[in-house]
């Protein structure tokens, strides 16, 4: 009896995984494309996105946000606190940090049908107890076609530059390129192993 449960339950998750298997070994259309280059089209429209992004927070304007995050926005940021497209909205337009400056990098883009994929560095620039900081980073945006355009409905930013230890008791953040933080994008850059 044990055995006949085991060889039904093995029936059974073979069963689950042939479509699966079978849809990944499909060839990929037009909706679905693997991480594209620097020059693509997916770049350059997601780049412009992010720049709308990052200027209207860099702006404290609201209604340019809106047109960017969903509604149904998730953003967790580099502590790991989680908001949404509301405490962003009203983060952005409250802050009272003039030295806020954000720039975002498109690196890769993977279009999923309606759904698209979007990586790459971002520099962010802000006051932490009355110093200027600058946080750089990775961070990864889904984002859901809808009527209106392209929204980002998930957003995580990971900090990637960690501070590299404290001068006269200050502690200073570390200005380095993708290459001195050992970030490796395919196709984009060298590794220890040489160039891609």
């Amino acid at each position: 009896m044990v055995d006949m449960n085991r060889l039904l339950a093995a029936v059974s998750a073979f069963l689950l995984i042939c479509p699966a298997v079978f849809a990944q070994g499909a060839a990929p259309g037009p909706a679905s494309t693997a991480a594209t280059s620097t020059n693509s089209a997916e770049i350059r429209e997601f780049q412009a996105i992010e720049d709308k992004w990052s200027q209207a927070e860099n702006k404290h304007d609201q209604y340019s946000l809106d047109l960017v995050l969903s509604p149904l926005l998730v953003n967790v940021a580099e502590n790991g606190d989680i908001t949404t497209h509301d405490q962003q909205v009203v983060k952005a337009i409250t802050d009272d940090d003039k030295m806020y400056f954000l720039s975002q990098k498109v690196i890769a883009v993977r279009m999923l049908g309606n759904i698209a994929v979007v990586n790459g560095t971002y520099l962010l620039r802000h006051q932490v107890n009355e110093k200027v900081v600058t946080d750089r980073g990775v961070f990864t945006h889904v984002y859901q076609r809808q009527p209106s355009g392209w929204m980002c409905v998930n957003a995580q930013r990971t900090l990637v530059a960690e501070n590299s230890g404290s001068k006269n008791g200050k502690e200073k953040r570390r200005k380095s390129s993708a290459v001195d933080l050992g970030l490796h994008v395919p196709f984009f850059g060298k590794t220890e192993k040489g160039p891609h």
